[in-house]
C-alpha cells in the first residue's frame, strides 16, 4: 500500500467513524464494520476497502471492496461513505 493510498483510506475511516461505523487500518486496507447490524456469517457485516487505479477511469484512484467492486472515485469520499453504508446495512441484496 502506498503512502497516498493509506492517507486516503485513513481519511475515509475518519468520516466512516462519524457515521457510527468501526474503521481500522490493516495491511490489506481499511477494515470497516457496521456494529449496529447482525451479520449472517460474522458477528457484524464488514469489508476491507482498498484504493487502486481504475483503468476504466483513466487510471485514477478509486475505493474498491475486497471483491474488487468499485465504490467511488477516491476524491469523492462522501459517495464512498454512502456506498459503504449501503453495502453494510444488512438489507437483503445490499452486498455487492
Amino acid at each position: 500500500m502506498t503512502p497516498e493510498s493509506r492517507a486516503r483510506l485513513e481519511a475515509l475511516g475518519v468520516v466512516l467513524r462519524v457515521y457510527g461505523l468501526h474503521a481500522s487500518m490493516t495491511e490489506r486496507g481499511l477494515r470497516v464494520v457496521n456494529p449496529a447490524v447482525a451479520g449472517c456469517c460474522a458477528a457484524h457485516p464488514s469489508d476491507v476497502i482498498s484504493v487502486r487505479a481504475r483503468e476504466e477511469d483513466g487510471g485514477r484512484p478509486w475505493f474498491f471492496t475486497s471483491w474488487r467492486h468499485p465504490l467511488a472515485e477516491a476524491e469523492r469520499v462522501v459517495d464512498a461513505v454512502m456506498a459503504i453504508r449501503e453495502l453494510l446495512d444488512g438489507a437483503p441484496g445490499a452486498a455487492l
